[in-house]
């Protein structure tokens, strides 16, 4: 297998992925966070969503510690990544600009856009 094919067609998987989620413009929560859930799943990304950050890496942590911890701040890293790119940039708020975690963050935006709806 040629590992430069195989290297562009998974990244054209992943922007075909992440563009499949519609653009949250504050009508369409539930369809934009049922497809986002969807594609994060998908891409193995939905960790930070499912679990609870662990605690700091000590320097008695283990291999085991040391690679979860890893592997859940890849997910969240990642997946807030996406999550903004498929939000109208208007949306997010000043006070969403400073979320540093994917699973706070989504539930801030859900929040204020499903009580935005509420309010009309």
């Amino acid at each position: 297998m040629n590992i430069g094919r195989a290297s562009s067609s998974s990244v054209a998987t992943i922007f075909a992925n992440i563009n499949s989620i519609s653009m949250l413009n504050g009508t369409n929560v539930k369809d934009w966070k049922r497809n986002l859930l969807i594609v994060l799943g998908c891409m193995d990304l939905d960790h930070t969503l499912r679990n609870e950050q662990p605690a700091p890496l000590t320097k008695e942590s283990s291999h085991d510690d040391r690679r979860e911890f890893e592997r859940l701040d890849r997910s969240n890293r990642v997946s807030l990544m996406i999550m903004k790119h498929s939000i109208q940039e208007a949306i997010w708020g000043t006070k969403s600009e400073r979320v540093t975690m994917a699973k706070k963050f989504l539930e801030q935006i859900e929040e204020r856009l499903l009580k935005t709806i509420r309010l009309k």
